[in-house]
């Protein structure tokens, strides 16, 4: 009994990054930048944590597998929103980020539906992206509290984070789009095999 719950704690890691996107936008919302770093700080040690226990107390599950990136893209779905809402960044940059994401989701469902369970591989164009989402809303937040940083890394910083957001949802689009096509026609050729042999016995 002692070891399930043990061999819980990355899972609950997990979710309870996933809910931090709650007070993360609200809290930007508000402008308590201080207290939104020290909530990414700890957001940012339970993401590796959780990781590293998983594979530690062999736990990785198909819920963590799912569960992890999603929390991340929660939080910065959330942080985008507010950033936009307060000022810090265009609305149309997060309409971007926030349309990405939901285009990759929605690819995701309708493929599980269509041809069911699929293994979720984050491609290098995608992992970048996150990467720099992550990096460009510290640099905000931090910015925010410690006004150190020059304009132009933000500038820089905004349109490297725009370029992989539109060249990693174009990634997924399009090989997703042709996994797809693939699956579609492996499943009408294997129907047709069936189809043939039905009508070869009476």
């Amino acid at each position: 009994m002692a070891c399930r719950v043990i061999k819980q704690i990355p899972n609950i890691l997990t979710t309870l990054r996933l809910i931090l996107a709650v007070p993360i936008c609200l809290l930007i919302l508000e402008r308590n930048y201080s207290t939104v770093l020290w909530i990414a700080f700890f957001a940012g040690v339970s993401d590796g944590l959780d990781g590293w226990l998983a594979r530690k107390l062999d736990a990785i599950s198909r819920f963590g597998t799912i569960a992890d990136p999603l929390s991340d893209k929660a939080m910065l779905i959330s942080a985008f929103i507010a950033f936009a809402i307060v000022g810090l960044v265009p609305v149309w940059v997060a309409v971007i980020v926030i349309v990405r994401d939901v285009i990759i989701l929605v690819g995701a469902i309708a493929y599980y539906c269509l041809f069911g369970r699929y293994e979720i591989e984050p491609s290098f164009w995608g992992k970048a992206s996150t990467f720099v989402q992550i990096a460009f809303a510290l640099m905000l937040i931090t910015q925010q509290v410690y006004p150190i940083l020059p304009e132009i890394f933000f500038e820089i910083g905004l349109w490297l984070l725009i370029s992989l957001v539109l060249i990693s949802g174009g990634h997924y689009v399009f090989t997703w789009g042709k996994k797809s096509l693939t699956e579609h026609s492996s499943k009408s050729q294997n129907q047709d095999q069936n189809h043939s042999k039905h009508s070869q016995h009476p």
